[in-house]
């Protein structure tokens, strides 16, 4: 009896239901098991218990992925059938088992299969995490770098207020443009640079084939300082133009697009003595 008790507890039972056992290791458990029902009683019992657990812990996984899975899994076992089986020709004195094994088979490789799809549904979501996170990575990078050279264009543009040596020039209306019509030049003589305040640009929205074009009059001549359109005043930044040397006095022309050799004199817009 303590041998039989012995070879209950060795493990040998726990690894034959999980067809962990070799070849004449499992000669020997059913003959072991034909001749003591105990351990006959003891193999039902762990097939059974192992049964229950898989029924317990299975996962019962998403329509769409348990299709998936299964539809490769049908192809896989279509080619593994095509092997021929093996059989083992039985010993006269041995009595072979009843076949209940096969429920925890099925059992085991639905347990099995519910956690391989849902590792893979986390995967997929870590995934997508992961790449909502990269993406808001980049956005806050893009916001950073906007931040950081509006305030370096703010800088330039205090700069420009506080340099006593730069003039303020305002160009007024003249009569080919609403009355409210004005643009304010920032010239600073020593640099001979020449900024216009897009912020109180005040004239009309050009369309598509024309644009603004400012001159400075130089001994009498105007002198092409660039184009320019006209914008919101919330992107609305400090546009710096050509450079001039001593001007008399700034003016504003609507041109076409991409600008004049001469200025269009019946389309003056503003003009502002300096």
């Amino acid at each position: 009896m303590e041998d039989i008790k012995a070879y209950i507890e060795s493990g040998i039972l726990e690894l034959y239901v999980l067809g962990d056992v070799s070849p004449a290791e499992k000669l020997q458990v059913e003959e072991m098991a034909s001749k003591h029902p105990a351990i006959k009683t003891e193999l039902q019992e762990i097939e059974r218990s192992m049964e229950l657990y898989a029924a317990e812990n299975a996962i019962e996984p998403t329509e769409h992925m348990r299709d998936r899975i299964l539809n490769s899994l049908v192809v896989n076992l279509a080619d593994d059938n095509n092997f021929p089986t093996k059989t083992h020709a039985a010993k006269d004195n041995v009595i072979a088992l009843p076949p209940k094994q096969s429920n925890f088979y099925k059992y085991a490789f639905a347990a099995c299969l519910a956690l391989l799809i849902a590792s893979v549904v986390v995967i997929l979501n870590m995934s997508k995490k992961l790449d909502d996170a990269n993406t808001q990575l980049i956005a806050l990078n893009t916001t950073n770098q906007h931040f950081t050279s509006t305030v370096k264009y703010m800088d330039h543009e205090l700069s420009i207020y506080r340099d006593p040596s730069v003039k303020f020039i305002k160009l007024n209306a003249t009569p080919h443009a609403p009355k409210e019509a004005s643009i304010m030049v920032a010239f600073n003589p020593n640099k001979k640079e020449v900024m216009l305040d897009m912020a109180k640009v005040n004239m009309p929205k050009t369309d598509k084939a024309h644009q603004y074009q400012l001159w400075a009059i130089v001994d009498k001549k105007p002198v092409s300082l660039g184009v320019f359109d006209k914008t919101d005043a919330d992107t609305a930044e400090m546009k710096e133009m050509a450079s001039v040397n001593s001007p008399q006095a700034f003016a504003v022309t609507l041109e076409p697009r991409g600008g004049s050799v001469n200025p269009t004199m019946d389309e003056l817009m503003v003009i502002g003595n300096y």
